[in-house]
Parts: C-alpha cells; sequence; structure tokens
C-alpha cells in the first residue's frame, strides 16, 4: 500500500532528510585516509542526535550501526569496523534519520584521497543517472519509467546495474511501497502520484551487475570484484513534479564541487535554492 504525504507530512520529511544531508557534510570532511569507518559511524550518530534526530538504520532489522559504509568492491550494507581507508579507496555512507515520526534516508560514494579516472567517471555516471531517473518521478509516470531511465543511462556508459536491490517508498517507514527498481521498462508498474515520496538509489558497477552477500548477512559486495558505486536522494511529488527534500549540497561545499544537477528539482517557496552557508552546518 503506498502512502501518500500531504504538504505537512512533506515538511516534516525535508527535516529529516536534510539532517541526514548534514550529516553527510559533516563527514565528507572526515573521509580521509587512515581514518576508520567505525570513527565515521560514532561521529555519525552524535551528530544525528544533536539534530534532535535518532539514527534510522540503528536497530533496524538488528542493523548494529549507523550508517551502512560499503568500500569499493561493496555495494551496500557494509558494518563500520576497524579498518582504515587508504587512499585511492571509494565508500559508499548510507545514513538515516528519524525525526518528527518520519525518516530521512540517502547516501553518497565518496573518494578516499586520489583515485584513479576510471573510478571517477564510475562516480560521475552513477551520480548523474540518479537525476535522469528523478527526472522521470512525476503525475503520470511509473516505476518503469524511472526504472528504463536509470538503466539506459549507466548501461550506455558500459556499467552494470545491480538488479536485486532497489530504491523504496518512504515516510514513517523505512521502506514503504513502491519498490524503485534501477531497471525497467518504460510505462510499466504502478503509477506516480501527488504527495509520493521515494529514495531513489542507483546501485552502478564497474562491472558485472551481479552480486553475492557475506557471510555476516548484510555486506553486498560485486561478484567480480569491481568497484561499485551508490548515490540516493529522497524525492517527493509536489504540484505533480519531482522535488528534492534531501540535497548534496553540504557534501559538494567541503568538497569544492560546484554542479547545478539539483536545481531544477528544487523551488524558492520551500527556501532549498538558499546557501549553505545561509543553513549553517552546525
Amino acid at each position: 500500500m503506498i502512502h501518500i504525504k500531504n504538504r505537512e507530512e512533506i515538511e516534516l520529511m525535508r527535516e529529516s532528510a536534510l539532517i541526514v544531508s548534514k550529516t553527510l557534510g559533516m563527514l565528507a570532511s572526515e573521509v580521509k585516509p587512515g581514518v576508520t569507518t567505525l570513527h565515521l559511524d560514532k561521529l555519525a550518530e552524535a551528530f544525528i542526535r544533536d539534530h534532535g534526530a535518532v539514527p534510522g538504520f540503528l536497530g533496524l532489522y538488528d542493523f548494529p550501526n549507523t550508517l551502512c559504509m560499503s568500500p569499493n568492491a561493496q555495494v551496500v550494507h557494509g558494518i563500520p569496523n576497524n579498518t582504515p581507508l587508504k587512499d585511492g579507496d571509494i565508500i559508499s555512507i548510507d545514513c538515516g534519520a528519524l525525526k518528527n515520526d518520519f525518516y530521512g534516508d540517502h547516501a553518497y560514494t565518496f573518494a578516499v584521497g586520489e583515485i584513479s579516472e576510471e573510478i571517477k567517471k564510475l562516480l560521475e555516471v552513477t551520480r548523474a543517472s540518479l537525476y535522469v531517473g528523478i527526472e522521470q518521478f512525476k503525475v503520470g509516470n511509473r516505476v518503469g519509467d524511472v526504472g528504463f531511465a536509470i538503466q539506459k543511462f549507466t548501461e550506455d556508459a558500459g556499467y552494470g546495474v545491480v538488479r536485486e536491490l532497489v530504491g523504496h517508498g518512504l515516510g514513517k517507514k523505512m521502506h514503504e511501497d513502491p519498490e524503485m527498481p534501477n531497471y525497467g521498462k518504460r510505462g510499466k508498474g504502478k503509477k506516480f502520484v501527488e504527495g509520493m515520496v521515494v529514495a531513489i538509489e542507483p546501485m552502478t558497477n564497474l562491472g558485472t551487475k551481479n552480486i553475492k552477500q557475506l557471510k555476516d548477512g548484510w555486506t553486498i559486495l560485486t561478484a567480480d570484484g569491481k568497484p561499485s558505486a551508490h548515490f540516493e536522494h529522497n524525492i517527493a511529488i509536489i504540484d505533480g513534479s519531482p522535488e528534492i527534500l534531501s540535497t548534496f549540497d553540504y557534501v559538494h561545499e567541503v568538497l569544492g564541487i560546484t554542479t547545478d544537477e539539483e536545481l531544477p528539482f528544487k523551488t524558492t517557496s520551500h527556501g532549498n535554492l538558499e546557501s549553505v552557508q545561509e543553513r549553517g552546518m552546525a
């Protein structure tokens, strides 16, 4: 069952999403060679609680930590540990927060130090595919339209699109209907309507689309051991069109990245165009 949100509920969800956005922005300055994922996890938990929310992943389905930390060939659901990050690694940081009974949930894949041009392209294409998918999340379209757009964009670039793991509806539960695959056929699946809120999250592999799971019951890896990238946003349909509730602005401010990729999916009526400095990182 799809749970439609009213404007007041969407604004509460924006609060939760922006706490996650700020958490990822804080972590952007901490991701560096020599740092452990467990250290980053503890920083994130404290940050989320200091901002009046609780970690959305901690204890969810018995997950043991605040962040899913998935380096290199790990696709998603990696468990933080004491292994230091190395120069040339990449790491997907997936974060959730619960505030006012609503969840925020999104992810960013970071470069650790200097990475190869091949891996930079993987990250760039995966992040771009996210916005290609978001563009199709509008009244009258269907789940398959989003999946098709992401799949075509990433496969045309030569990458594998993970099938077994998908995006999802979001609200008072972390995972709601509908499922949002990153592959599909145009015109197929559930139809989008006003007030829907989803998490769209491309997971793109440098090599094969196939995956496997570690014995820990959580960590998902690429079957061929090649790197994987993962980016995720929370999006609502408002006045028929997609509006991003989360933002990578905080991350990009720290990393020195200038981009207008989110601009088509923001509205001044909700104050989403104010600068990172105006919002404040604290």
